[in-house]
This record gives structure tokens, C-alpha cells and sequence, in this order.
């Protein structure tokens, strides 16, 4: 699991990016959020787990913390 914040989050498309710690981002998908909101603020500090995904890694697992 790695450590970030959330950096940008739509709400209608349900498409984000974390910000891990080393700077790197991750895009992710609503559904990747593991308390079943389907919603999550920006700032928002999150673990997750970095997942190859469409041939780049995307973030996976993310629980807010």
C-alpha cells in the first residue's frame, strides 16, 4: 500500500488522481474506493494500491485515512 492525497476528483465522471508521496500520480475510477461511497473530497489523505491497469498503473484499494 502506498501512501497520497487526493489531487483532483469529478463527481459526475467518477474519475480522480492521487498524488502519492514521492509526487507520482495515479488516475483511479470511483468504484476503486473501498468504503462504497463512490465520492471522495479533494485533500482527502488516502491509501491505495497501485494497480497495471491499461498499460500504465492506476490507483486501486483506496481507502481514505
Amino acid at each position: 500500500m502506498r501512501a497520497g492525497k487526493v489531487a483532483e476528483f469529478d463527481d459526475t465522471k467518477g474519475l480522480g488522481t492521487v498524488t502519492a508521496d514521492d509526487g507520482t500520480g495515479y488516475l483511479f475510477h470511483a468504484i476503486e474506493i473501498v468504503d462504497g461511497t463512490r465520492t471522495i473530497e479533494i485533500g482527502q489523505a488516502v491509501s491505495f494500491q497501485p494497480l497495471a491497469r491499461f498499460g500504465r498503473f492506476q490507483a486501486g484499494q483506496i481507502r481514505k485515512v
